[in-house]
């Protein structure tokens, strides 16, 4: 990414158990934090969705976008194998194979986001518009808000 010209910091951390807490140890709010999902288009095909805290991507969107009637997500090996990342840790950077990537389009009007380093724990910061660049990725308003937790 340095080589990119792209301007990031790495963040590192302890454990946490919830994307509030990561957030918080991050430093950033709950939007800001970018999960990283590995979409199975078909065999061997594959794409990483990236979706900001609060959201989760709408199946009934990508599939549309995609122009496909059938999108799964693979299991925690089946994800590790293609991406050489663990559930959890997984990112579009260095992953084993530049699958393609779709950032939803929410993360736009976000500073910063902090993405997934490829171990747990660590984390990057960067401008969306960076995050874009870097990756290849296409920007398409792909999720809906998270349903309300009851509590």
């Amino acid at each position: 990414m340095t080589a990119a010209g792209l301007e990031y910091r790495v963040i590192w951390h302890g454990p946490v158990g919830s994307l509030a807490e990561a957030a918080a140890a991050r430093g950033v709010s709950v939007p800001d934090v970018v999960k990283t999902l590995v979409v199975r288009r078909g065999d061997d095909d594959y794409l990483f969705v990236l979706v900001p805290g609060g959201r989760r991507f709408d199946w009934p969107k990508l599939r549309a976008h995609l122009g496909t009637n059938r999108l799964t997500l693979p299991d925690a090996d089946e994800a590790k194998a293609v991406t050489g990342y663990t559930r959890g840790a997984i990112t579009p950077f260095g992953a084993l194979r530049p699958w393609p990537v779709i950032v939803d389009a929410s993360v736009s009007g976000r500073e910063r986001v902090a993405i997934g380093g490829g171990a747990h724990g660590v984390n990057v910061h960067l401008a969306p518009a960076d995050l874009v660049r870097a990756t290849g990725a296409e920007m398409i308003e792909i999720s809906v808000p998270e349903p309300a937790s009851e509590g």
